[in-house]
Parts: C-alpha cells; sequence; structure tokens
C-alpha cells in the first residue's frame, strides 16, 4: 500500500478535493544541485485529486489515504509498455511486411506508437485505483504531530 497525507482544499457536495503537499528532492545542497533546480522550474503547480466522502471534513483537515501498489503498476504497464510495443510492431510492419524504407518505417513507429498512447489512455481511464482513507486528523493538531503519527 501506498500512503500519503494529503490536505482538503475544496469541499463540494460529497466531494473533497485534496492536495499533496510538495516536498523538495532533498536538502542537503540548499537548492544548489540539479534535482533541486528543476523541482523549482517544473514543479511548482498543485494539482487537486478528488475523494467521495461519507465523514464531515473542514478545509484544511487532513486525511491520509492509501491506494493499492498492484493497480499502479497495472496503470504504469499500460501507459509505458504499450505505445513502446506498438512502436516496434508498426516498425516491423512496415519492415517484413510492405518493405518499406526507413522513412517509412519511422512513420509507421510513430503511428503505431500515437495508436497505442490512445489505447492506453482509454485503459488507464476505464482502470479504477482503490483509495482508502485511512485516518482523518482532527484540525486542531499540529503538523509535526501529524507527521510524528
Amino acid at each position: 500500500m501506498i500512503e500519503q497525507t494529503l490536505t482538503v482544499s475544496e469541499l463540494k457536495s460529497n466531494m473533497a478535493w485534496l492536495v499533496a503537499e510538495q516536498k523538495p528532492a532533498c536538502e542537503g545542497c540548499n537548492g544548489k544541485c540539479g534535482s533541486q533546480v528543476f523541482s523549482k522550474l517544473f514543479g511548482t503547480h498543485k494539482k487537486a485529486f478528488p475523494v467521495p466522502i461519507t465523514e464531515p471534513l473542514q478545509v484544511g483537515q487532513k486525511v491520509k489515504l492509501a491506494l493499492d501498489d498492484s493497480q499502479v503498476v497495472q496503470h504504469a504497464l499500460w501507459v509505458y509498455l504499450l505505445p513502446l510495443i506498438m512502436a516496434f510492431v508498426g516498425m516491423f510492419s512496415a519492415l517484413l511486411l510492405f518493405s518499406l524504407p526507413e522513412i517509412g518505417q519511422i512513420a509507421s513507429a510513430v503511428i503505431f506508437a500515437f495508436l497505442g498512447f490512445f489505447i492506453a489512455k482509454k485503459k488507464g481511464q476505464s482502470l479504477k485505483h482503490d483509495v482508502k482513507v485511512i485516518k482523518i486528523y482532527p484540525i486542531s493538531l499540529p503538523v509535526t504531530q501529524i507527521d510524528g503519527d
């Protein structure tokens, strides 16, 4: 199980929008390494994650969620491997079946990779992640006490 503590940013009817706190890549070099620079350049936007709620929550409250990691692996296999496999299928079929020149093989690989990407995207939308609420922290607890559990 993958566990993460998130903060409630917004409440709408029976949905809570949760935001993860951004953690720096490392803190050993005070922002002078490449990881820190890229983290500062590209990691500035926060995405809200909708979760259906059954218990009353308040904005600013911390919630610990758990995600079954087998679903994450399955999703990653669809997203990363299918376009790659489809690109190889397109390239080899262009070579072996149609005897296309190199530019035709490249074009076929790109077309098949995009086809694999769209199939993976459709399949990814149908995969449901089993997200469970493990713990809802009271709003009065300080952050250090929440992280210490």
